[in-house]
């Protein structure tokens, strides 16, 4: 009786303990609430009011019931991000969560490592399917319908975005729930006076009243992405009493072009070619206007990188990768695909012609098959690529959470996987703005490179170890260890 008595009271303290780790988690969670402005890079060619970039809010304690009904946050989730669309359903706000927001996936681990346009297409496709179908419906067809839904979710593989966040309170989210909720939700987007920055405007504005502005000179009166950056940061400067984080939100490694800076109105037409020097020509007295305006604005000496954390899905807020640290890494991974290169080269000396002539055929047939691949589900739900070779089919990871769980492939398909961390590693150690990695990431992806080149091929890395002396003074763990 007495031990019954004993494992009653546990269950008693379990429970107590139970609850007040939920009432501090709940607690915790009101206190982290924020509203954040999402400055996005332009990408593509499409015009001259795509370089001003998009801007949207990321409201971290307010999610929602449906992308157009928005609700307060249970434990655990991260909020949705809201802005204004042209031609989406016929609403004028729309709320997706944070992850599918930015990679058209539900869960972190699930973010393909390099971003391919049919995997990028397919993933969104399957996300529309799930949750958006009553405002993006299939075609007569069934086919996925065109216009600019897509840009709901997965913004991360077009572009990079700026973070400015700053803390709210749990009686300010309620009462934007209340507001948005209650107001009507019809479409009334116009380029010139009601974009996607005069909505995030209204939103910061919400919170934090007259927070944000225009700028009648720089932006001629148009509401701009930046600029909205801008005040934002000069707010968050004159109230240090609420806190505020500044960080970016990489575009995923891919074959996508990476996406441009983020001009203001005026900015664009002096960096545009094809705008100013026409303009130079005509009339040389309002080109010396639009750069005497663009001067005395400091419209080019705003920096929306500067002071930024990285952001990740799966890792708290980190410090960008440092210069000296970045060409380190890429000094260690140049090295580590020539050992790579120098053990298949005299590997191959050891083999007939006709051997190394089959080996250059299986490569030809891999990459010819790895272009025919069509993106797809795996058993578990997450990003693969499947494949048919001579018949049979095969599914190949692309996401952390499965790149290395495949556990038989054609002879040579490992490569692919080397591959990809290769090249995802490669686009991450470019040099440029903005910045692309943390260090932790790089670890990570390091990590994920040396267990794919020891899984792919072990006879391989046991005759490399025999022929490449390791380097005592290899500063990445494992280093030494790989072929």
């Amino acid at each position: 009786m007495s031990c019954l008595r004993g494992i009653r009271r546990a269950w008693s303290m379990c429970f107590v303990l139970a609850a007040v780790c939920a009432q501090v988690s709940a607690i915790s969670s009101l206190a982290n609430a924020s509203a954040t402005l999402l400055l996005e890079e332009p990408y593509g060619k499409l015009g001259f009011f795509t370089a001003t970039g998009h801007a949207a809010v990321y409201l971290s304690a307010v999610c929602a019931e449906t992308p157009v009904v928005l609700r307060t946050c249970a434990p655990g989730e991260l909020g949705v991000v809201i802005s204004r669309y042209d031609g989406v359903g016929g609403y004028d706000w729309l709320a997706i969560p944070l992850i599918p927001y930015l990679y058209a996936v539900d869960r972190p681990e699930d973010v393909p490592l390099f971003a391919d346009p049919k995997m990028v297409t397919f993933l969104r496709d399957q996300y529309r399917r799930k949750s958006l179908t009553a405002i993006v419906p299939d075609l007569s067809s069934g086919e996925a319908p065109g216009g600019n839904w897509y840009e709901l979710v997965g913004s991360a593989y077009d572009r990079a975005s700026y973070a400015y966040e700053i803390e709210t309170s749990a009686a300010q989210d309620e009462a934007f729930i209340r507001k948005y909720n209650a107001a009507p939700n019809r479409s009334h987007f116009r380029t010139v006076s009601s974009n996607c920055a005069d909505f995030a405007k209204e939103v910061i504005n919400f919170y934090y009243p007259k927070a944000l502005h225009r700028s009648v000179v720089a932006d001629v009166g148009i509401t701009t992405p930046k600029q909205m950056a801008k005040t934002m940061v000069k707010f968050s400067a004159r109230h240090p009493e609420l806190q505020s984080t500044r960080f970016v939100m990489p575009q995923v490694p891919g074959v996508e072009a990476r996406s441009a800076k983020v001009h203001g109105v005026v900015e664009s037409f002096l960096k545009s070619k094809k705008y100013i020097v026409p303009s130079a020509i005509v009339s040389p007295i309002f080109a010396g206007c639009v750069a005497a305006v663009y001067l005395g604005t400091s419209a080019g000496r705003f920096d929306p990188a500067r002071g930024a954390l990285v952001y990740s899905a799966e890792r708290p807020l980190d410090k960008p990768l440092a210069a000296e640290d970045r060409r380190y890494y890429q000094n260690e991974l140049n090295r580590l695909v020539e050992r790579r290169s120098v053990t298949e080269r005299l590997m191959a000396e050891n083999t007939s012609d006709t051997s190394g002539a089959r080996q250059e055929k299986e490569k030809e047939k891999l990459s010819r098959v790895l272009r025919n691949a069509s993106p797809n589900l795996d058993d578990g739900g997450h990003p693969a690529l499947r494949m048919v070779v001579g018949g049979e089919e095969f599914s190949v990871g692309v996401a952390e959470s499965n790149i290395l769980a495949n556990d038989v492939l054609p002879a040579n398909f490992g490569k692919f996987q080397e591959q990809l961390l290769e090249k995802r590693l490669q686009e991450e150690l470019r040099r440029g703005a903005p910045p692309k990695v943390s260090e932790s990431d790089v670890a990570r992806d390091w990590q994920l490179l040396q267990r794919a080149m020891n899984e792919s091929d072990d006879q391989m890395a046991a005759r490399s170890a025999k022929l490449v002396q390791p380097s005592s003074q290899a500063r990445i763990e494992g280093t030494g260890n790989c072929p």
